[in-house]
């Protein structure tokens, strides 16, 4: 009796002692996450019961630090329900990625964003797209391109065509056109600057080197189990479809963890390369005013604090859809603190958010297996770091 009373109270000890030992940090942790949920709740489950929403995975950064939250199923097929490795299409924010890669060519001496496009590709020499510049491209200011690459081109080769017989709407530098084709090319040129496949570049080297493990623009067979299914506003189940230049505009599938940690690395809260933290906020610098907003390479930022109409207005079909008027701004706004930083992305199965305010280190990911209006996602969002900007000061 005595040696199993002894042997209680000693596991009964360790116990304790264990809980105690491990316990205050997580334990804070999870009363910090049990306290952000209801705010985050207040402005998610709206917006799938309104929009009917399969699965959705928020992810939020309150004093830098990030907590997830995950909502309903990857699949309506199979119940499977969003979890941490849930893996979705991230679409257009993929293009924040490819600005990130480009920006660290650049400092490794591989290109200039000055440089016109025929000096990478010859093709386009004396022709009006070999004179715009790689920094118009991942401006949306090169003259006006079509949103989509055209439905007739399905390789490399009819793309150059393309580009050879292609005549600028507005003089390069003067008009924001939303477009996949630009920061596409951008991210293709920057591939061959590095003598490597744009894929294989993001994949083995971008990914890695952001500590974004669950990231991919070709899903290994391993992790299809993880890929949620997208679906049409019809509730058909879809998923993006390859073509050219959508690795590179448009081709990225992520969990909210993984993109949550480039949310804190474009605020360098956490340790990363040298050059790729330099790269990230060099992402950051204005270029040109457009409308409300000011285009950073792929990123567009506003004065924080910043009011929703102000939001909706530079994440509307408008921006993305008619020809905007620019000023380029000179010299180019350097990386700031206080301000707004925002991306949407979308597939025809899929919508994305992510936004933060470097100087209050907030921020938000907001991932959905299904394509709904940006307004509802930036108001979503503002509600939500609005809320949390209160409670973290």
């Amino acid at each position: 009796m005595k040696r199993n009373t002894l042997k209680l109270f000693t596991t009964a000890a360790f116990s304790l002692f264990t809980l105690c030992a491990i316990s205050p940090a997580s334990r804070a942790a999870s009363d910090t996450a049990a306290h952000i949920k209801p705010t985050v709740d207040a402005a998610i489950r709206p917006l799938i019961a309104k929009y009917h929403v399969a699965g959705m995975a928020v992810g939020v950064i309150v004093d830098g630090k990030p907590y997830v939250f995950d909502y309903g199923v990857a699949s309506t097929q199979t119940g499977k329900p969003v979890t941490r490795d849930t893996l979705f299409e991230i679409g257009s924010v993929s293009k924040t990625l490819t600005a990130t890669l480009a920006s660290y060519a650049q400092l490794n001496g591989k290109l200039s964003l000055a440089d016109g496009t025929q000096q990478y590709l010859p093709a386009l020499r004396g022709r009006p797209f070999g004179k715009v510049s790689l920094l118009n491209l991942g401006t949306h200011t090169p003259g006006g391109l079509p949103l989509q690459v055209p439905d007739d081109i399905h390789d490399t080769a009819q793309l150059l065509q393309y580009f050879k017989d292609w005549q600028p709407a507005y003089p390069p530098g003067t008009y924001r056109t939303y477009a996949n084709p630009g920061i596409g090319t951008l991210g293709m040129i920057t591939a061959k600057s590095m003598g490597q496949d744009f894929t294989a570049l993001m994949q083995q080297r971008v990914f890695p080197a952001l500590g974004m493990k669950s990231t991919y623009i070709d899903v290994p067979a391993a992790k299809m189990a993880d890929y949620a299914q997208g679906y049409t506003k019809d509730g058909a189940p879809i998923r993006v479809s390859p073509g050219v230049l959508s690795a590179e505009a448009y081709g990225v599938k992520t969990t909210a963890a993984d993109l949550l940690r480039f949310v804190q690395e474009n605020m360098n809260l956490v340790p990363i390369d040298d050059t790729f933290q330099r790269a990230i906020t060099a992402t950051h610098t204005g270029y040109f005013q457009a409308g409300v907003l000011t285009q950073d390479l792929i990123w567009e930022q506003y004065p924080y604090p910043v009011d929703l109409k102000t939001l909706q207005a530079g994440n509307s079909s408008a921006m993305v859809l008619d020809a905007t008027p620019a000023t380029a701004i000179d010299p180019p706004l350097p990386p700031q603190q206080n301000v707004w930083i925002n991306k949407t992305g979308s597939t025809n199965g899929f919508g994305a958010y992510i936004a933060f305010v470097p100087a209050q280190r907030i921020g938000i990911v907001m991932l959905a297996n299904r394509n709904f209006p940006n307004e509802e996602r930036v108001s979503a969002a503002h509600q939500i770091l609005t809320a949390l900007a209160g409670g973290a000061q």
